[in-house]
């Protein structure tokens, strides 16, 4: 189920919200945990056992962490929460992948018989609450949170249907103050349908109208590809990606506004960025502050001079660009940005030379669509439609991104 679908729309939003605003507000965020699973399990089935089986596990670590602080016992288990919240996304994602990059590495050697490739179903949206499980650990070691006064609250924020598919990133620093008590205003419900409703046009209107163009003119034969027909499929690929993914950011935003809730921001007008890094300041904002703070400053950030501050910036998008997908096209594009990011960086530290206005943004803007058209032949980096793929979240392996 997702939020542009009909069964959603006219029979889970209505009566979800029904029930929401009549009971009482002590019963929020029980109904919020049990209607997100719900949610949740419509779209995948068995497979929602993976993500239940998060909940008392970060709810039981968290507390536990926050009981120890300051003792070996509490980074003990800090390390084996973080490993319990990881193991689940490397077999249900990444197990095939390496897997058969094992296999290709065996072919390239001349080696014999490969070894059988697993099949997995892949829950939905397993990136997402992996990353916010991993946050909510780390936050309560670093004594940024408290833990959740009970496994219902901390359910309630892991499962929350409205980001759970597709982002935003939500870190429970984020909506510690809203997690009991939540006053429903009416200017902020009506805001909120605004937003949704927006999303929503931006996702079926724009996004899928772009995907089918895109769609027809990459599978053309090569003889009928002309350049300007590569280009006409390159561009609206690149709009279909941006109004999909920020439709349902949109949409995720206006949900959790009638829930009460003030969810961050995840897009800022990427496409009138006049640099690379000003692209990944407006882009997928949620994704690019978690690997800012749980990965490239503590592996120094900027503060261990140029070559370390570029060998951290490699060592983020390969990252990023893994985490969008498990397959060879999404690890080149992350790696296209990490060294579009680093020759920025260089140039402005080497030469004082900044990318600024019309030639900027026209350079930005080819290098950020060239760098889509990469990944659109292969799967795609993120979440998809039901028409092609689209980087809107991680769950999705196949061009059809998340779902």
């Amino acid at each position: 189920m997702v939020f542009s679908s009909p069964s959603f729309i006219f029979i889970f939003l209505p009566l979800f919200f029904a029930s929401y605003y009549l009971i009482a507000p002590k019963a929020r965020n029980a109904l919020i945990f049990l209607g997100s699973v719900l949610f949740y399990f419509v779209g995948a089935t068995h497979v929602a056992i993976v993500l239940v089986l998060t909940v008392p596990l970060n709810h039981y670590f968290g507390r536990y962490i926050h009981r120890n602080l300051g003792t070996r016992r509490a980074k003990a288990a800090l390390l084996v929460g973080i490993l319990a919240n990881l193991a689940p996304l490397l077999v249900y994602k990444y197990l095939g992948f390496f897997t058969q990059s094992l296999n290709d590495g065996f072919f390239l050697a001349g080696f014999g018989k490969p070894i059988a490739v697993p099949e997995l179903l892949l829950p939905a949206g397993i990136s997402f609450f992996t990353f916010q499980g991993l946050s909510y650990l780390i936050d309560i070691h670093r004594r940024l949170i408290d833990p959740a006064p009970t496994m219902i609250d901390f359910g309630m924020y892991h499962t929350s249907f409205p980001q759970l598919i597709a982002g935003p990133i939500v870190r429970y620093v984020e909506i510690q103050d809203r997690v009991r008590h939540r006053p429903i205003e009416p200017e902020q419900v009506e805001w909120g349908i605004v937003r949704f409703c927006v999303g929503l046009a931006k996702k079926i209107i724009i996004a899928d109208n772009m995907g089918a163009v895109a769609d027809r003119i990459f599978a053309l034969p090569p003889d009928q590809l002309t350049g300007l027909v590569a280009w006409l499929g390159a561009l609206t690929y690149s709009l279909q990606i941006y109004f999909d993914f920020a439709g349902y950011s949109d949409m995720a935003i206006g949900l959790g506004a009638m829930l009460g809730f003030r969810f961050p921001e995840n897009f800022d007008q990427p496409y009138r960025s006049q640099s690379v890094t000003e692209f990944w300041r407006r882009w997928h904002m949620t994704l690019s502050r978690w690997f800012r703070d749980y990965v490239y400053i503590p592996l120094g950030g900027n503060r261990a001079g140029p070559l370390r501050t570029y060998c951290n910036l490699f060592i983020v998008f390969f990252l990023c660009g893994l985490w969008h997908g498990a397959a060879y096209t999404f690890i080149i594009w992350g790696l296209i940005h990490g060294m579009l990011l680093v020759s920025e960086r260089v140039l402005r530290n080497r030469l004082g030379f900044v990318p600024s206005g019309i030639p900027g943004w026209l350079c930005t803007q080819l290098l950020v669509t060239i760098a889509w058209a990469r990944v659109r032949p292969g799967p795609p980096p993120g979440r998809r439609s039901k028409r092609s793929g689209c980087p809107c979240s991680s769950s999705s392996p196949r061009p059809s991104g998340s779902r």
